[in-house]
């Protein structure tokens, strides 16, 4: 039987490359951070590829310097028949203080897909702890919301007159 990792911390320093004309690190950077920790933890709960079907929530909450320790933790909250909803926090510190902040969080769905692109199921995850439970009701409100803004949205872009 294959064992499941429900949650993964990626770690690593902001480069210059990363840096916005404010000279913070660029919003952009940090979805592509948060993408690959989400990518990284649904292949490790699934054991398959694993493609992105939404990020969002997305809250910058503080700048991240260039030089700063980044780590990027991703945790299975929720799993469907095929997606996994994870959670992410980035948190980030002078690499010579260790004295962590939280910068952006976010909820990202992933979905396991075959070389062909069709979908595939992933093993449930069946919350635990009371912490657990809590994350996993939290992932099932937020899928009412998101179903609730999706409406909304393709109401305002597909408008049919």
């Amino acid at each position: 039987m294959k064992k499941q990792q429900r949650d993964i911390t990626l770690r690593f320093l902001a480069e210059p490359a990363d840096v916005n004309f404010g000279g913070k690190v660029h919003g952009g950077a940090v979805m592509k951070w948060i993408d690959l920790a989400a990518y990284a933890c649904a292949a490790g709960w699934s054991g398959r590829y694993c493609v992105t079907a939404y990020a969002g929530g997305i809250r910058f909450e503080a700048p991240i310097h260039v030089g700063s320790l980044v780590e990027v933790g991703a945790k299975v909250i929720y799993t469907g028949n095929t997606s996994m909803h994870i959670a992410i926090e980035v948190t980030a510190c002078d690499p010579k203080s260790l004295n962590r902040r939280l910068t952006t969080s976010c909820i990202v769905i992933m979905v396991a897909v075959d070389q062909n692109g069709h979908k595939e199921l992933v093993p449930q995850w069946v919350p635990e702890t009371e912490e657990d439970k809590k994350q996993h009701e939290t992932a099932i409100r937020l899928m009412d919301m998101r179903k609730k803004i999706g409406e909304e949205m393709r109401l305002f872009f597909h408008d049919d007159e």
